[in-house]
């Protein structure tokens, strides 16, 4: 269609990003999920991971941590981060690098600065952003993909405008990711004055997350960590840079998953039940065999908003076997010690 007789998006709301501490102590800036919020379906969490600056040996990252029932994209725009799994996968992410993830059934990962990056330090900059698996989907096995700057192809949809498609198509380019659930994930930078437009198809959530500059949908001004969620009131979605400077956001669109949704940190599922088995199921071994130390972290998102009936589930020890987790729940949060 062209795009002159495209009806563009009008904007629904705007969620600020919060900034907040994440796996072993670093930054992140979070629009969801926020008070009040658990998702915009199916997105469940976008995570700014900084930026920030780190000195020698001073950057953290996440230890080991399980993940199941959705898939993850994530994205670095500066630094270095090293993936590590129980399925035997191992990926070093540099800057311009993605990595895909499928949790499915479950597994354990960390994440963590590479030891090149941990002994120089340096600037890091980048995006974690997870997206729901249907019922059937959450069943299947984990897997993952290393995702290198080179496959990433980038288009020029306008003047001004520069397009980097991780996943699904946009712009006449298919990106290297191919979800599970139909989604797109694309990064524009924008010049002063540029204007893009997206497609998005009826029905389809549509979101745009601006981490650089100033720009406006409709009559609205949106800057950096403004996450704005469009109405499915047209076939495009636009954005216009009305700063001096260059903008940069995330256009990310995706098919809803219309279902049940319950999710406690790095679990989603469509029951509570289905929650408690997740637990029970968790490998209990680290990921080294050097990760002999008591370490306690914390599983996934530090919400907002836990109801307590959901808490009090999981009280029960998962077991006392050398290498089991041993749990520390509250309404918020749960905490694991590696023992």
């Amino acid at each position: 269609m062209p795009s002159d007789t495209r009806t563009t998006r009008s904007l629904a709301r705007v969620i600020p990003a919060t900034a907040t501490l994440e796996g072993g102590g670093f930054l992140v800036h979070r629009p969801i999920p926020a008070r009040g919020l658990e998702q915009v379906d199916p997105f469940l969490l976008l995570d700014e991971m900084g930026p920030m600056d780190h000195g020698p040996g001073e950057a953290e990252g996440a230890p080991d941590h399980p993940h199941k029932g959705f898939e993850l994209i994530t994205y670095l725009i500066a630094g270095e981060m090293e993936h590590l799994d129980s399925h035997g996968n191992h990926g070093l992410l540099k800057a311009g690098d993605a990595q895909y993830m499928l949790g499915g059934t479950g597994l354990v990962h960390s994440e963590m600065p590479s030891e090149e990056f941990q002994r120089t330090g340096g600037h890091r900059h980048g995006f974690q952003i997870w997206v729901n698996l249907s019922k059937a989907d959450k069943a299947l096995a984990p897997a993952y993909k290393d995702v290198p700057s080179s496959s990433i192809p980038v288009a020029h949809p306008s003047e001004g405008v520069t397009a980097r498609v991780l996943a699904g198509e946009a712009f006449g380019a298919s990106g290297p990711v191919h979800t599970i659930t139909p989604w797109s994930y694309v990064h524009v930078t924008l010049a002063s004055g540029a204007r893009v437009e997206q497609p998005v198809p009826r029905g389809w959530t549509a979101t745009a997350y601006v981490f650089g500059g100033v720009g406006q949908i409709g009559a609205r001004e949106v800057c950096r960590g403004d996450y704005a969620v469009f109405a499915d009131d047209g076939e495009s979605i636009g954005l216009t840079n009305t700063g001096t400077e260059p903008l940069d956001a995330l256009l990310l669109c995706a098919r809803p998953i219309d279902e049940p949704m319950v999710r406690y940190g790095p679990f989603v599922m469509n029951t509570i039940d289905e929650i408690q088995r997740a637990f029970e199921r968790l490998p209990r071994r680290p990921l080294r065999r050097d990760q002999t130390r008591r370490r306690r972290l914390t599983l996934g998102i530090r919400f907002a908003e836990a109801p307590l009936e959901r808490a009090h589930r999981f009280r029960e020890p998962l077991g006392e076997d050398a290498g089991a987790f041993a749990q520390h729940e509250c309404a918020h949060r749960i905490e694991v010690d590696f023992l």
